[in-house]
């Protein structure tokens, strides 16, 4: 009896321990834009090929649109652990108390993709993400959206155009600074909020990539958009630290090629979106496109890149000064 009782017991932990393997590791990641921009896009291929490389052990549950947290929310969401990834904006680190990534925030501190991704996938990036960990987040890698441009409901021609209007902008000193270069008056509010706020007139205008403008159907309530192209939008891709390194080494390993593959998809993709966004916004007819000549956008330079020099003590000369070289940048030009 004695016997066979502990066999009954060993087969119900065989049973227990056979249908514990088989259910999947689940990682929630959550994201505040629509499916059909680059952060949704390299979401939903992270999913996938998350769940083809571990042959099913995890599956990653994908909330866009704010569905789960607002982004004034989730962070401390992460934090908790009531969700294990996000993407959020580079600057939403700064109220986390990394200052360092609002560097990223500074008006045409990029020209292109290719310098941005010196910085982004070199050692400036790597020294970023480091900071992060006393925070109990792990950074995973960086996400491109696109280029900004600034949209309102007057014409904008010259920086000047700007002065006097209430812009929205991201929670970022950096971002606030550079409004009001411009003479505008910034307006810090959550994303899924932006577009109401437009449509009743609470903020005059904003500043997003294409991808974002169209997405979100800001383009409906936004008369005018001049491709200034004046600063970059991306976003770190961020996992629970305590939830990461729990995960097996070998779940660890395949997740990180997941991240490998969905980044290429995702800065592969971003140019190409918003580009087709911007087709489509001028299609609407909603919106009037202003696409500067070589001596506008050198006005717009000159009124911006002077934040540069009266930010730097907020994330660092060093960090400031490391970027300059890897982009070959010469602030002394404006």
């Amino acid at each position: 009896m004695k016997l066979r009782a502990l066999l009954v017991g060993l087969a119900t932990v065989g049973l227990v321990a056979a249908a514990q393997a088989a259910d999947p590791i689940v990682i929630k990641f959550s994201h505040v834009v629509a499916n059909d921009t680059p952060k949704g896009h390299a979401a939903e291929f992270f999913a996938k090929r998350a769940a083809e490389l571990t042959k099913g052990a995890v599956k990653v549950e994908v909330y866009p649109n704010s569905t789960l947290y607002k982004d004034k929310e989730e962070m401390e969401a992460l934090q908790l652990g009531a969700v294990h990834m996000l993407a959020p904006s580079l600057a939403k680190f700064g109220p986390l108390g990394v200052k360092e990534f609002e560097v990223f925030d500074l008006p045409y501190l990029f020209d292109n993709y290719a310098e941005l991704h010196k910085v982004t996938q070199g050692a400036v990036g790597k020294q970023l993400l480091a900071k992060l960990e006393p925070k109990g987040i792990r950074g995973l890698s960086y996400w491109d959206n696109g280029f900004k441009d600034f949209s309102a409901n007057t014409p904008i021609n010259v920086p000047e155009d700007l002065k006097g209007k209430k812009m929205r902008i991201q929670s970022s000193k950096v971002l606030e600074e550079q409004m009001r270069a411009l003479g505008s008056l910034p307006q810090s509010m959550a994303f899924s909020e932006v577009y109401q706020a437009l449509q009743t007139g609470v903020v005059d205008g904003t500043e997003n990539p294409p991808s974002n403008l169209y997405t979100q159907k800001m383009h409906e309530v936004q008369k005018y958009l001049a491709v200034t192209d004046h600063g970059y939008l991306g976003y770190a891709v961020i996992v629970n630290k305590k939830f990461w390194d729990g995960l097996p080494a070998d779940v660890r390993g395949q997740l990180e090629q997941a991240m490998k593959d969905a980044t290429d998809v995702a800065n592969k993709i971003a140019k190409e979106d918003n580009e087709k966004a911007l087709a489509a916004v001028k299609a609407s007819g909603k919106t009037q496109i202003k696409v500067l000549t070589d001596a506008e956008k050198l006005a717009w330079k000159k009124a911006l890149v002077p934040v540069h020099k009266k930010m730097e003590s907020r994330f660092g000369a060093d960090i400031l000064q490391a970027i300059y070289k890897e982009t070959e940048f010469d602030p002394t030009k404006f």
